[in-house]
């Protein structure tokens, strides 16, 4: 057999970039930048929202902060960027394989920190889905499924790294922070939905007087001039106008495009992120095999009833063949020492 060509210099380079941090292939290194570090870089960019009355107020979508500056809708938009913004800082170390060859752990603490802050972010997205850009109904059913998606993988982690299945383990903490990620696509398709609508004098938002007068409160001639509906009796209906969805330079109009394109962006974006996870496991077999076999391993030290799929693999449920552990695998690995406490499988996962 012929030998195989040697890396040229850009792979050879790279190698001694993502080598030192515990990745094997180059493609697990690319599939985590760009996604756990692209959310580390997104939440660095929101910290300053953290200032929930200031930053946050002066930089949020126009006509947002009519709803988010009291009430139980202040207290959500509190509690979602004061937990998913830590979440989004704290994830980009999960994922590094050197950090759970190394410092097992902070990764066992730093999983169960991640998995409360997403928990308490869902619970704050929400209490504000009600009336997030628009609160149309798309956007309200989108913000309900993420959370139940983003919740359902979590436990299903959690589940399974009890039960020492370190497969499916990996499986579902992936797809969970791929479908939590979500929504840094989502701004990037929310951006260039506004400006394709923009373009089109048929896109309106219906916006009620009251949210108007307070995107207007500081130029009321304008207001009267552009909406002189709200100031005629009975000329809306139930105190609601038309707002053209337009990114220019009126800050209605430019909340109105925002709130008109942030429903279909957040699908586009999930239904993005559940097909490209699903292509990214089927595409890493060899890595899922592995770890089923030390699961298998675990498993039978532990003294677990069906060995290699004690958690929740699909064998376990539907008509998939039976779980079988590679032949030379049968007999106790002496290289595997016992353990039998959750997370300790990660000093022998690589990427």
């Amino acid at each position: 057999m012929a030998a195989s060509k040697p890396p040229n210099g850009f792979v050879r380079g790279m190698r001694k970039v993502y080598n030192p941090i515990g990745f094997k292939k180059g493609y697990n290194f690319t599939f985590w930048f760009i996604f756990a570090v692209g959310l580390f870089g997104f939440c660095l960019a929101r910290v300053q929202y953290l200032s929930i009355g200031g930053k946050f107020k002066d930089g949020s979508s126009p006509g947002e902060w009519f709803y988010l500056r009291d009430g139980h809708e202040r207290i959500g938009i509190t509690l979602h960027l004061a937990t998913i913004i830590p979440a989004g800082f704290l994830l980009v170390f999960q994922f590094v394989p050197a950090i759970r060859y190394k410092f097992l752990i902070f990764h066992r603490i730093n999983g169960y920190v991640l998995v409360v802050l997403l928990l308490l972010s869902n619970a704050g997205a929400l209490m504000i889905a009600r009336h997030t850009f628009g609160g149309e109904l798309e956007t309200q059913a989108w913000t309900g499924l993420l959370a139940i998606l983003t919740t359902v993988g979590a436990i299903m982690a959690y589940i399974n790294i009890k039960r020492l299945q370190i497969d499916q383990h990996r499986a579902w903490m992936i797809r969970t922070w791929m479908y939590a990620g979500c929504i840094v696509t989502l701004r990037i398709i929310m951006i260039i939905s506004a400006l394709i609508v923009s373009q089109s004098s048929r896109s309106y938002q219906v916006w009620p007087c009251e949210k108007l007068a307070y995107v207007f409160e500081d130029d009321d001639a304008t207001f009267r001039d552009r909406y002189p509906a709200c100031f005629i009796t009975n000329g809306t209906t139930d105190g609601n106008v038309a707002v053209r969805a337009k990114f220019g330079e009126v800050g209605a109009e430019i909340g109105a495009s925002l709130g008109f394109s942030f429903g279909t962006a957040g699908w586009l974006a999930l239904f993005l992120h559940a097909v490209g996870v699903e292509m990214y496991l089927a595409l890493t077999p060899h890595e899922s095999n592995r770890l089923r076999t030390v699961s298998y391993h675990r498993q039978l030290e532990a003294g677990y009833s069906h060995p290699g799929s004690s958690g929740l693999p699909a064998d376990r449920f539907g008509d998939a063949e039976p779980w079988q552990p590679p032949p030379n695998e049968k007999v106790e690995n002496p290289e595997i020492k016992p353990v039998a406490s959750e997370g300790s499988q990660h000093s022998v996962e690589r990427e």
